[in-house]
């Protein structure tokens, strides 16, 4: 079973950025594709961005492509998004959750993510 721990929220001022983490532990974190979601409040949770497990692949939501940036680094079971030019509509709690399923299916829905971190806040104010 693995356990994902999201880290780096805030609360931060438009135009600036953030980097959120993503801890892994239990499980083989090279195994598995990492994905990032956002929910804003009243709102369902969205997908943000993904990477598969060997980091040569990404997936951005539209509307966050060229502001937000994943990465990982295996070695340290961790998985980042950096998010430059924060809009206060990227306001919600984050989350970053796994997959073993191929990441393509994984993104467009097919499959399930297998594990879910418990989230971080990030707040933009205007």
């Amino acid at each position: 079973q693995m356990q994902l721990v999201e880290s780096g929220g805030g609360s931060v001022q438009a135009g600036e950025t953030l980097t959120l983490s993503c801890a892994a532990s239990g499980g083989t974190f090279s195994r598995v594709h990492i994905a990032w979601f956002y929910q804003a409040p009243g709102k369902e949770r969205e997908f943000v961005a993904a990477i598969s497990w060997s980091g040569g692949s990404t997936h951005y939501a539209d509307s966050m492509k060229g502001r937000f940036t994943v990465s990982r680094d295996n070695a340290k079971n961790a998985a980042y998004l950096q998010m430059k030019s924060l809009k206060p509509e990227d306001t919600g709690v984050y989350y970053c959750a796994a997959a073993y399923s191929p990441l393509d299916l994984v993104v467009a829905g097919n499959y399930p993510y297998d594990f879910w971190g418990q989230g971080t806040q990030v707040t933009v104010s205007s």
